[in-house]
């Protein structure tokens, strides 16, 4: 009795001491008030120096003990991912979760569908087609710089059968600006940057050889 308590501890101590490694206006983004003036994603790559962009927060201790906010539900989840999975890092997946989010908040705004299709599930993939289709038929065009990176944290994990799904959160800061046909700013400001707070979820069939995470869901979090 006394061993197999002990094995538990040391397979969620793993858990935990996993995630101390962690170095990650409209549906894509939400103003959190703080503002100044200004191939595969989820192979490894080298990443671009910056003094935040290698910042991935923690999630509380006190969420991730039984009855925290972050309770047993999702660390079983997640160590279930990783037995079905033994090739599952979570900071790898951090890693490409990071840089899918730049080509997918890149090639959105360019109006870049072809770039789009690898990285999103259909159902996605359809709401994104009828957005840009919707902004050049207003003749509008956007750009959106991500700055930099505040954070990327897990912030849920669910593995139903062998699809597993896992939601990060996203704090960034960006430029992003839509002009009109003649230039003209219709939303957003040039000038300024955002502080911007997306949850998108991941999803992959765990089973398949496909080793690719497809973005399946974004939103901003409630109030």
């Amino acid at each position: 009795m006394g061993d197999g308590i002990a094995f538990f501890d040391i397979i969620l101590f793993a858990l935990l001491a996993g995630f101390l490694f962690f170095r990650l206006r409209n549906v894509l983004g939400k103003r959190t008030g703080h503002e100044e003036r200004h191939t595969d994603p989820f192979t490894p790559a080298p990443e671009r120096p910056s003094k935040a962009d290698n910042v991935i927060k923690l999630p509380d201790r006190e969420r991730d003990e039984p009855g925290g906010e972050q309770g047993d539900d999702e660390l079983s989840d997640l160590i279930r991912v990783k037995m079905a999975d033994p090739s599952f890092d979570e900071v790898e997946f951090l890693k490409g979760a990071r840089t899918a989010f730049e080509w997918t908040v890149e090639a959105f705004a360019k109006g870049d569908l072809d770039g789009l299709r690898p990285l999103l599930g259909d159902d996605l993939m359809g709401a994104f087609t009828g957005a840009v289709e919707a902004r050049e038929q207003a003749g509008e065009t956007q750009e959106t710089t991500v700055s930099s990176f505040r954070s990327a944290l897990i912030s849920d994990v669910k593995l139903t059968g062998s699809i597993a799904r896992i939601e990060v959160e996203f704090i960034t800061d960006q430029v992003k600006v839509t002009r009109a046909a003649d230039g003209s700013v219709v939303d957003g400001d040039p000038d300024k940057i955002e502080t911007v707070t997306d949850l998108w979820t991941f999803e992959r069939d765990i089973a398949s050889r496909d080793p690719n995470w497809r973005l399946v869901a974004a939103r901003v979090p409630e109030e």
